[in-house]
């Protein structure tokens, strides 16, 4: 496992991160350089790693696979160019798809030919209590015929299919029941991308506003059965959550790593910047949160990895590591000082994914309330017992 690591930082830091500027640009250039990598990390034997090797991927388990999605995080490039992008997908599908879904869309979602895309988030409602779901499903004979609103639907333009979640109930059914998952293709008639939205800085942005006008699709394009929907959610955000944790370190550390360098060559005020307290303050505390976010991620997976219940777990390490993130980079800015508002260093676009993360996969706030309420409820769930 160290032998791999050590090949993944070299592929990241090596061949990936330099072409993140061309990466980037989202053009025919970006595109090529992207293809290049790819077929790079397959000839590196890098690719698809933590895919099950009996969909094709590289079988490396879940714990060990967080030790290389902590290096993967280093670029925001790193998971197109290693095909851990699809894997949340890929797994969705091979534990709740039928025997035709799995055989439409794993192998390719594996080999890094198609892309998928989740529609889940609404610009009408609360995007934090999935309940209030307002697109709907149907039924019409043997088919759906699917209406409604979606925003921030991550790569819509460029997948292969969306996993969208809509009411297929009646209204009688209790809430956490009343909602499917239908996996629909983007070719489909009635499936329109409206905008990329632009979000803080980005135009385009990867994240896309969708309608969905009289969507047709098979009844059989239902994900783990009807009114499963927040299980297959569930089971899909679970292990998401600990990967994004694990990211977050692998950039955290790229910016602890760039204020260190600027500290230790900046002279101002008589001294280098390494000098002042101040800075060595900045320093240690990143050291610290960095670590014990670390620590807190890697307890996460080793639970999950284990079988058991891990959603205590999930819960502190998802609002402790964004916190980390902004915290990390932050300083980093301000040891930058105006070069830090620069896109001259990767650390502004950071700075701004460190934003993000604080609401994507469940904002904060909901994160510290259910975690703290199960705690309330059983103590004895407290991660360190």
């Amino acid at each position: 496992m160290a032998e791999l690591c050590t090949r993944m930082r070299s592929f990241v830091d090596d061949e990936v991160i330099p072409l993140e500027a061309e990466l980037s640009r989202q053009d025919d250039d970006g595109a090529a350089a992207l293809d290049g990598l790819k077929r790079r990390a397959k000839e590196l034997g890098l690719w698809a790693l933590g895919h099950p090797e009996e969909i094709g991927g590289g079988g490396v388990p879940f714990l060990d696979f967080v030790y290389l999605n902590e290096i993967i995080g280093r670029s925001e490039f790193g998971q197109l160019a290693v095909g851990s992008v699809s894997m949340q997908d890929a797994l969705m599908l091979h534990r709740h798809g039928t025997e035709e879904q799995r055989r439409r869309w794993v192998p390719g979602l594996v080999s890094g030919e198609i892309l998928p895309s989740v529609g889940m988030t609404e610009p009408e409602v609360a995007g934090s209590d999935p309940v209030l779901v307002q697109t709907t499903a149907r039924q019409d004979g043997d088919e759906w015929v699917i209406n409604g609103h979606k925003w921030f639907t991550t790569g819509a333009r460029q997948a292969a299919f969306c996993t969208v979640f809509a009411r297929t109930e009646p209204d009688s059914t209790p809430l956490h029941r009343s909602i499917s998952a239908v996996i629909v293709p983007t070719d489909t008639p009635g499936f329109e991308i409206v905008r990329s939205v632009p979000t803080m800085g980005y135009d385009p942005s990867d994240h896309y506003e969708v309608r969905y006008t009289d969507v047709i699709v098979p009844m059989g394009n239902v994900l783990g059965g009807r009114g499963n929907g927040f299980l297959v959610a569930q089971d899909r955000l679970g292990p998401g959550r600990i990967f994004h944790c694990m990211r977050w370190l692998g950039q955290a550390q790229r910016a602890f790593e760039l204020m260190c360098d600027r500290a230790n060559s900046r002279f101002a005020h008589g001294s280098v910047l390494a000098d002042k307290g101040e800075i060595q303050r900045y320093v240690a505390e990143s050291a610290a949160q960095i670590q014990a976010a670390r620590l807190m991620t890697l307890d996460a997976a080793r639970v999950m990895d284990a079988g058991d219940d891990a959603r205590v777990q999930i819960g502190l390490i998802k609002f402790w590591g964004a916190r980390m993130l902004h915290d990390v980079v932050d300083r980093a800015i301000q040891v930058h000082g105006a070069l830090g508002l620069t896109a001259d260093t990767p650390l502004e676009a950071m700075y701004r994914r460190a934003r993000y993360a604080r609401i994507y996969d469940g904002p904060d706030e909901v994160h510290r309330m259910s975690t703290a309420r199960r705690m309330l409820r059983d103590p004895e769930r407290v991660p360190w017992r």
